[in-house]
Formats: structure tokens, C-alpha cells, sequence
């Protein structure tokens, strides 16, 4: 019998770029909010729970997902990812298994790449595996520092990089698959002393190899499905994306 997995999805940000009253999460794509279709995903790949991390502007976070079967934990204030996602763990009451994070505003995302992801993880027994991609232009990403032997040594985000780290064009995708267990052992070693004053989520890898752990790395072969909405004009971009390559079919 296969370990649970849970989903969890991040969807408490403002969005502040995209220069809209509406919660970034509820802009829409095709037609339907984002934080819908990545429901939809989790949905798709048989997770057994789905949860939304919501904080800002929840009320319309929550009356659009009320319908979807999705469960909801408000993060408040926002400290970051690894923060949010420690919001998760005292719904799971010791629930062992999986726990798949992805984010909100990301619609392209395809049940392929997911279901790849899984098998890896599983198949290799690591504590996390996450996706990576290669971009010409990483800026805004955390980079993917490799040791030598070819493994994860950590992740440095966009604001900490060095001169030297800034053109790793290896990023980090933001998509992350944990045994429950070790995550949250983890996360309660994780501290806030970066650019950002936030509590991240990746910091959790490299205190995992220091335990022993196994981390996996699996690149992704289409870094398009990752594009994220930031701005406008990206949510433009990303809808006419969707229409030529995703509406025909989604999967």
C-alpha cells in the first residue's frame, strides 16, 4: 500500500506586483482562478488531502475553494514558505507519508512532471526530492549549489547570492516533495537570518543531509510549466500560453 500524500499549496501571498485588489492566487487563468487548477493537479496525481496555506485576503481565498474539497490553514503573519508550511503540521496529528508543496500561482504545472517527481522520490527512499531547471536568466531564483559529487549542497536565495553564485543558471523550481516526518524535525531548525528576515522552506535541505538524510534533485525537461505570475503582464503571457498549449489538453 502506498504512503499518503498530501498536498500543500501555497496561497497566502498579496501579490503586491500585480497591482490588483484581488489576491494574486484568484487571478485568472482560462477562465478560472490559478489556485484552482493547482487543486485540480493535486487532485489529478491522487493526493488524499489537499491543503491551501492562506493569509491574505482569506475570505475570497476560502469562498473559492470551498467547493473544490480542499482543506485551508491561515498563515499569519507571513514569515515565508518554511513558515508556511509549518502551519500544515498540526492538521496532520502525526499523519506519516508525503507531503507534496506546491504553489498557487503556478497553472502550467503539468500531472506528467508530477507524477515523475513522485516516482523518483518514492523509488530513491530520499527524505525530499525537488525540481530544478536550468534558466538563462535566473534572476529572482534561488540557485542550486551542487557539491562534488553532483548532489545538493544547498540553496541560496535570489537577495544572498554572492557575485559568484548570482550566474548559477541551475534554479530552484519551488517544488518539493518531504517524508512528513523529517520536514518538520527540520523545520524546527530552521531561522530567519538571511535578506529577508523569513523563515525558507529550502533551508530544510541541507539541515536533512547533515542528519543522514538523502535529498534528490530531478531537473525539469519544459521550465515553462514552472513560470510563475508576478505581474500583468506575465499573467497575460501566461494565458495566452495556456490557451495554445493547455486547454486542449490539460493534462
Amino acid at each position: 500500500m502506498e504512503k499518503p500524500l498530501i498536498v500543500a499549496i501555497l496561497a497566502a501571498g498579496k501579490g503586491t506586483r500585480m497591482k490588483s485588489d484581488l489576491p494574486k492566487v484568484l487571478h485568472p487563468v482560462g477562465g478560472k482562478p490559478m489556485v484552482l487548477h493547482v487543486i485540480r493537479l493535486a487532485r489529478n496525481i491522487g493526493a488524499d488531502r489537499v491543503i491551501a496555506i492562506i493569509g491574505h485576503q482569506k475570505k475570497k481565498v476560502i469562498e473559492t475553494i470551498c467547493d473544490s474539497g480542499a482543506e485551508w490553514v491561515v498563515q499569519e503573519p507571513q514569515l515565508g514558505t518554511g513558515h508556511a508550511v509549518q502551519q500544515v503540521e498540526p492538521l496532520l496529528k502525526d499523519q506519516q507519508g508525503d507531503l507534496l508543496v506546491l504553489s498557487g500561482d503556478v497553472p502550467l504545472l503539468r500531472e506528467y512532471t508530477l507524477n515523475q517527481l513522485m516516482r523518483a522520490h518514492r523509488q530513491s527512499g530520499a527524505a525530499a526530492t525537488l525540481l530544478t531547471a536550468q534558466f538563462a536568466d535566473p534572476s529572482g531564483y534561488g540557485r542550486i549549489l551542487r557539491n562534488k559529487d553532483n548532489g545538493l549542497e544547498r540553496i541560496v536565495e535570489d537577495k544572498d547570492c554572492s557575485p559568484e553564485e548570482s550566474v548559477i543558471r541551475e534554479i530552484n523550481a519551488g517544488i518539493y516533495v518531504f517524508q512528513v516526518g523529517p520536514l518538520f524535525e527540520a523545520l524546527k531548525q530552521v531561522n530567519n537570518q538571511n535578506a529577508q528576515g523569513e523563515y525558507y522552506l529550502p533551508d530544510t535541505l541541507p539541515i536533512l543531509i547533515s542528519g543522514g538524510f538523502s535529498v534528490g534533485l530531478e531537473i525539469l525537461q519544459d521550465p515553462l510549466e514552472i513560470q510563475g505570475v508576478n505581474t500583468p503582464q506575465q499573467l497575460n503571457e501566461i494565458n495566452r500560453i495556456f490557451r495554445t498549449r493547455y486547454e486542449n489538453n490539460t493534462g
